[in-house]
């Protein structure tokens, strides 16, 4: 009897970040002075350091993968046009996780607008790519926007990773990798665990 091949398996959320982290990762960070992965490597690091929940540090690692598993890149971005990564990356990402982890990334550049509203300090502390980007994004938000940003549920975790995002910058730090956060990741991904979704 001819043995019969093997169906491989689910293919893991760990397993396809590190895929992009090693490769499309490496790539310069949108005109700061990081890498891509080593941006969303810190960016966790800072939400772990605050204690913040599990889903928050894999949101923080994971909120711009749309740079690179969509039709346009960071590139275009910086170019002027849109590119709509945190749409891009929360579709991506709920293949495998919760909601607790894609709606924090996706409303991550909302969050940004939202803080330059009602925080007059905020839009100082922004690096001057994020400056240019918020002007492509839309800028800061109007009271409407402010108000409809404050009922979605998951606005406060939102504007906790765009802190997290911010401090995710310095080419000073050691040199992170994705397995210090595999734990993490392993451990709210459907495909490992077996939970249906929500």
């Amino acid at each position: 009897m001819t043995p019969q091949p093997v169906a491989p398996g689910p293919v893991h959320a760990y397993d396809a970040l590190a895929e992009l982290f090693d490769s499309e990762g490496g790539q310069e960070y949108l005109g700061e002075h990081v890498s891509m992965a080593q941006h969303m490597l810190q960016s966790a690091a800072a939400a772990r350091a605050t204690g913040a929940p599990r889903s928050l540090v894999v949101a923080a690692v994971t909120h711009d993968v749309g740079h690179f598993t969509g039709v346009l890149s960071g590139r275009e971005l910086m170019s002027g046009t849109d590119n709509h990564h945190e749409e891009v990356a929360a579709s991506w990402l709920g293949r495998w996780f919760d909601e607790e982890v894609t709606e924090p990334v996706r409303l991550h550049v909302q969050a940004k607008r939202y803080l330059c509203a009602v925080d007059p300090d905020y839009l100082g502390e922004l690096s001057q790519a994020s400056r240019y980007t918020l002007q492509v994004q839309g800028g800061p938000m109007s009271a409407g926007e402010v108000a409809a940003f404050a009922a979605f549920a998951y606005a406060e975790p939102a504007t906790r990773l765009r802190r997290f995002d911010d401090r995710g910058k310095d080419p000073g730090v050691r040199e992170l990798s994705l397995a210090e956060f595999g734990e993490d990741i392993r451990a709210l991904d459907r495909t490992v665990s077996g939970r249906p979704a929500r």
